[in-house]
């Protein structure tokens, strides 16, 4: 990974996560810079990382060859607007900020400046995140190289054609994790309503998820393929996956996913209208 000046907007989970992910791989502390308005996380980012923070925004940017912007979309627009000023050099600037959208990023930046959309997930925290990337033209192929250089230090990285789908992204990956935890939390109890002691009941539906994951992740076939070869005919597990279809479970999960997609597009036109 090639070493550019880095500077954090947000002292976070999510900039947490990207600063640890990058120096647990090499990337040298001394290149990297964190802003954060909180004096207590910028002090826990330097205990950690034995990184540089700061409390002035523009005056970290001024120095920096690419920004991401790892806060919360009801702030970007004041803090992109007090950062144009410190542009100028045109550093690439990646945002992690749902719901905003390239165009609008452009306006309140106020330079051509070269723009990266990201959407990462929470698993980034254990480096084992999945991120999809739009990329804006004015971006530059070893610019594009870095910023994957960047979220590959906490997980997969995909890269997408259209920034429409960024949205997408959001419903399937973005608020994936969450979908997850709910069916460990059902498996759990369907376990202790069993009869199970909870802790066996956790760990053993935690075991199986983590397994049938790096199963699915080692195949060369799909998951439906998969989900065949442990299904015996007339045996336990056919009766059970036979129960979840006839309650329409991938139903279920169609309409979650298009749910959490209108919200996305929703909270779009609600942030940058």
């Amino acid at each position: 990974m090639s070493t550019a000046n880095l500077v954090f907007i947000g002292g976070g989970n999510m900039a947490t996560s990207l600063i640890g992910g990058l120096i647990e791989k090499g990337y040298p502390a001394s290149a990297i810079v964190a802003c954060d308005p909180v004096p207590e996380n910028g002090k826990r980012l330097e205990a950690s990382f034995g990184i540089a923070t700061q409390t002035k925004n523009s005056a970290a940017a001024a120095g920096a060859d690419i920004i991401i912007l790892a806060i919360k979309p009801q702030v970007m627009k004041a803090v992109a607007s007090d950062l144009a000023p410190a542009l100028a050099h045109k550093p690439l600037v990646i945002s992690i900020a749902a719901g905003i959208t390239a165009a609008a990023l452009q306006d309140w930046l106020g330079a051509e400046v070269p723009i990266i959309r990201c959407m990462p997930n929470t698993p980034a925290l254990v480096q084992s995140g999945a991120s999809g990337l739009f990329a804006t033209p004015l971006v530059q192929p070893a610019q594009r190289q870095q910023a994957g250089d960047i979220l590959a230090a906490v997980g997969t990285v995909n890269w997408l054609d259209s920034e429409d789908d960024i949205d997408k992204v959001t419903a399937l990956s973005g608020s994936g994790p969450a979908y997850f935890f709910l069916v460990i939390e059902a498996m759990t109890e369907a376990g202790i309503n069993l009869g199970l002691d909870p802790e066996t009941a956790r760990q053993l539906t935690l075991q199986t998820a983590l397994g049938a994951a790096r199963m699915a992740i080692a195949s060369d076939v799909d998951a439906g393929e998969l989900r065949k070869r442990v299904t015996s005919p007339a045996g336990t597990t056919e009766k059970a996956v036979n129960s979840l279809l006839a309650n329409q479970l991938p139903e279920h999960f169609q309409q979650a996913i298009n749910a959490a997609y209108e919200r996305a597009r929703e909270m779009a036109r609600e942030l940058t209208d």
